[in-house]
């Protein structure tokens, strides 16, 4: 048996998100759908993180196993020849049989790009939320800043549908950094965010509470409020998903699956 990693980009617009779902166009389907092509066998993949509809990727990664003869480099180049040019294969490799795509990531970089300007150029307006309205900018920087460090994020995840289920889960997340700054050309605000995981909806909570800083109905102090409430009612919108970016993903080539 052989192991491969593959470093994904892709165009979310047109897919029902990351994830395999019967009857949608998904990433994970379009990219098993040509390995078993290539392979003549039922290949499983593994992602790093579940992306959500209209969510993209520069450096998404997924993991398959095999039995083909094809090198990693032939791989890169039918897959890149049979996938959708929304989907690029941007990096190859064979690994040993610890890898895996999810197990093995010990963190994630995500970016929102929000766009000033008064008109967005029309190359951009699938990857950006327009918001042209005046914002304390300088409030949401100090308010991006109180996101590093491990705290219960309740407040800045989406529901589980069960409030059972809510109460049950694991909110606890660390962030490493997370940092909210201009763009070189002056029309965008860039939220880069760091950490060893996220909820679902996290990131895009977080970008609308910081919205809510700018806009003045929310302080950077109210962070910290936020966390000891665990109300998502109390924080800011979920924000648009086109804006949103997995930009690369962290492992640990050292991690060792366990044994079953």
């Amino acid at each position: 048996m052989r192991y491969f990693k593959l470093t994904i980009a892709y165009d979310g617009t047109d897919f029902h998100g990351w994830q395999f779902q019967t009857g949608k166009p998904t990433v994970q389907g379009e990219i098993v759908s040509v390995l078993r092509r290539l392979t003549q066998e039922y290949v499983q993949l593994l992602g790093a993180g579940r992306t959500d509809a209209g969510v993209h990727a520069l450096g998404q990664v997924g993991s398959f196993r095999t039995q083909s003869t094809l090198s990693a480099a032939e791989f890169q180049r039918a897959l890149n020849a049979l996938l959708p040019p929304t989907i690029r294969i941007v990096e190859a490799e064979e690994k040993g049989p610890d890898f895996s795509a999810r197990w093995s990531a010990k963190g994630k970089v995500y970016r929102y790009r929000i766009y000033r300007g008064k008109v967005v150029p029309p190359m951009l307006w699938r990857y950006v939320l327009h918001y042209p309205f005046p914002l304390d900018e300088q409030a949401m920087q100090e308010a991006a800043a109180r996101f590093v460090g491990v705290h219960d994020f309740s407040s800045f995840a989406a529901s589980s549908g069960s409030e059972d289920d809510d109460k049950e889960r694991n909110m606890v997340r660390e962030i490493y950094s997370a940092e909210l700054k201009r763009k070189d050309d002056g029309e965008e605000l860039w939220f880069t965010v760091h950490g060893r995981s996220f909820l679902r909806y996290m990131v895009r909570k977080m970008v609308g509470t910081l919205l809510e800083v700018g806009r003045g109905r929310l302080t950077p102090d109210d962070i910290d409020k936020l966390y000891a409430l665990k109300d998502r009612s109390k924080s800011g919108p979920t924000v648009p998903p086109q804006g949103l970016v997995m930009v690369s993903v962290d492992h640990d080539d050292t991690f060792r699956i366990p044994n079953p």
